[in-house]
């Protein structure tokens, strides 16, 4: 039953299925109000890494909570954001360095975009423009939604949007061949736009790896390597989104440590915290920091949160970090997993560019008429996915996988086998 107070994000409100409610979770598992426990096949919207109701996450929450729960972060400091600050910087490749912290992923992106922006104000070359790629999804504020690809979740704000250009995103998948030469032609495009106006773009922001929202679609660390060469050449500025590719999503800590590429600026949230609490961060080369470092209130980046630097979702995130650096191994591990159980997936279930980047796996369900997001295969399998022990919300007919970081191996391969049992019964009706 719908609650008469409860509003539902990402939700077509007046068809709308009643909400399960869930009672509790521990690991992987989540155990509904009837007694049934399903797998968390998605890590509850991309943020719990080690599992749900991680006790020394939870342990460290709680004593943060008896020495200092909050205080404003403008004139005053405290040791576990100082302490966080200080871990994250020593884990981002080269000068990535200051660390601006706020609450959440749109606005870790639309700390990225006013930063870039302002950055060309301050040493007096102003710039006008972003470019984006196609299919990006990037946040709900008007700024990340200005940078994502137009589509359902922006149309209706369109006249509020400011104008970004946007080049194809050069997704590939296992047994592409043409993957090279699609990236030759975005990169080529690039060029050109960078060259023709030099003076216009303030920067070039992509998720890197992996688009998320678009349908986990992949690109490669070859191109990336590329991207950053040709920003670099042409005294650009590179902004990596990796709200959700960061802390151990594509098999490294980070998609800019496994691409071996190095942003200007980067966005964090999600994992950042193990799931538990609200927490995001954009850092930024010194480069752009001193562009800020003035005494004029002109070149001040004007931009706070109430719950800036909160102390207990630091100490969650410095706890979580700890855990990633028990077992940097099982960021590898899961995609050896996927890329074994995709194969014998599709083997037994008809489907198109399968692709796996570190622990997240995803596949296209081929369907009639359009896909897309809006895709009602979509509604279908979230329908019944808890009867086959899965949760599941797949992106219309693309269908991810991205379970916690302590799934085992048996429980993964358990997964893949109800997935194909699923499947395989939707096909049938």
């Amino acid at each position: 039953m719908h609650h008469p107070n409860i509003w539902k994000p990402f939700t077509i409100l007046k068809d709308a299925p009643d909400p399960l409610r869930i009672e509790e979770g521990e690991g992987i598992w989540l155990t509904l109000e009837d007694g049934r426990r399903i797998i968390d096949c998605i890590s509850s919207w991309w943020v719990t890494l080690h599992g749900h109701s991680q006790p020394e996450i939870g342990e460290a929450i709680y004593r943060q909570s008896q020495k200092l729960e909050h205080v404003i972060f403008a004139n005053y400091s405290h040791r576990p954001a100082e302490e966080l600050a200080e871990r994250l910087t020593a884990r981002l490749p080269g000068d990535l360095s200051r660390v601006f912290y706020s609450d959440n992923g749109s606005t870790a992106v639309e700390v990225a975009l006013k930063t870039a922006w302002q950055y060309w104000k301050n040493i007096e070359k102003p710039r006008t423009r972003f470019i984006a790629f196609e299919g990006a999804y990037h946040g709900d504020t008007i700024g990340a939604m200005s940078v994502s690809s137009r589509s359902v979740f922006s149309e209706v704000f369109s006249e509020l949007l400011f104008d970004v250009d946007f080049v194809p995103y050069p997704d590939t998948w296992l047994g592409d061949t043409t993957a090279e030469e699609r990236e030759e032609r975005v990169l080529n495009q690039l060029a050109e736009m960078l060259d023709s106006e030099p003076e216009t773009y303030a920067g070039v922001i992509i998720e890197p790896l992996v688009q998320g929202t678009a349908g986990m679609r992949m690109c490669t660390p070859r191109f990336l390597k590329s991207l950053e060469r040709l920003v670099r050449e042409r005294d650009n500025l590179l902004i990596y989104d990796e709200v959700m590719t960061g802390f151990g999503r594509t098999g490294d800590w980070f998609a800019s440590t496994r691409s071996g590429t190095e942003p200007d600026i980067i966005c964090l949230s999600k994992g950042i915290t193990g799931g538990f609490l609200p927490l995001s961060v954009t850092v930024c080369s010194s480069r752009i920091y001193d562009a800020f470092n003035s005494s004029d209130p002109m070149h001040t980046l004007w931009h706070g949160h109430s719950y800036t630097a909160n102390p207990l979702g630091c100490a969650a995130a410095l706890a979580s970090f700890k855990l990633l650096e028990q077992d940097e191994n099982a960021f590898l591990k899961l995609e050896e997993i996927h890329l074994r159980e995709v194969a014998k997936l599709a083997e037994t279930v008809e489907i198109e560019r399968p692709r796996v980047t570190g622990t997240v796996a995803a596949f296209t369900l081929p369907v009639s008429g359009e896909g897309g997001y809006l895709n009602q295969v979509a509604d279908r399998i979230k329908a019944v996915c808890t009867d086959y022990g899965l949760l599941l919300r797949p992106l219309g007919n693309e269908v991810y996988l991205m379970p916690p970081f302590c799934i085992t191996e048996e429980e993964l391969s358990d997964v893949y086998r109800q997935l194909a049992k699923l499947l395989t019964d939707l096909n049938m009706k």
